[in-house]
């Protein structure tokens, strides 16, 4: 009876011991050399060692890994701005792509894009022509106001209200015309820009797809696009 329940207890240290061996395995063994010149063994990392390089060792001593410093306040702050950039062009990548996959289907070759530049060059000409039209009638007006001015031209003072203000309200919409058209002479550049841009780009879509990118020619589509 005895002897059984000694084989029993030797049998429960035996296992004990491969349990204590199997958790200092999966656990390591940490060494360091701490700011004291001090060699600290333990099997967690040393908080003595915090500020420098550890060792973390297979129960054979050999090396498993190095263990790298806890970083400082400030380390932490350049590292979480070095990652925050880092995401911010991920995802200016994957913003791009998606533009670049929408420009690519909308535009699948060199004809469909010039034809889309023409049409909205083409809108924005039609508008420019209606207000000259409007600002050619607005002169016209003018002729007849200085013609009725002719009266008092030695003493412009003694024109009548009515007449005054004929002449203020041509001159009002003469201005608003003409600022008009400098407005939408302005955005006919932004559009050609935007266009050349675009172009630019699709180029090496086209080619990186290997679409088919022939120019057709549009008379008005810009030289040399």
């Amino acid at each position: 009876m005895q002897l059984h329940t000694r084989r029993i207890t030797q049998t429960g240290f035996a296992t004990w011991l491969a349990c204590c061996a199997e958790i200092a395995a999966a656990q390591g063994i940490y060494s360091c050399v701490d700011a004291k010149g001090r060699k600290i063994t333990a099997d967690r990392p040393v908080p003595e060692c915090s500020d420098r390089v550890q060792k973390e060792l297979r129960p054979s001593g050999s090396v498993k890994r190095m263990v790298a410093p806890v970083p400082t306040a400030q380390e932490r702050a350049a590292q979480e701005e070095k990652d925050k950039r880092a995401a911010e062009a991920a995802a200016r990548e994957v913003e791009e792509k998606r533009r670049d996959r929408a420009l690519l289907l909308r535009y699948p070759a060199r004809d469909v894009h010039d034809k889309e530049r023409a049409n909205a060059l083409g809108q924005i000409d039609e508008v420019i022509k209606a207000a000259s039209k409007r600002t050619t009638e607005l002169g016209e007006q003018r002729k007849a106001i200085n013609t009725d001015f002719e009266f008092y031209k030695s003493d412009p003072a003694k024109a009548p209200a009515p007449l005054k203000r004929r002449l203020e309200e041509n001159e009002s919409s003469l201005s608003v015309q003409k600022r008009f058209i400098a407005e939408q002479e302005m955005e006919k550049r932004r559009v050609t820009m935007r266009f050349d841009e675009e172009l630019v780009k699709l180029r090496q879509l086209w080619t990186l797809s290997g679409a088919v990118a022939a120019p057709k020619a549009l008379g008005s589509a810009p030289a040399g696009k």
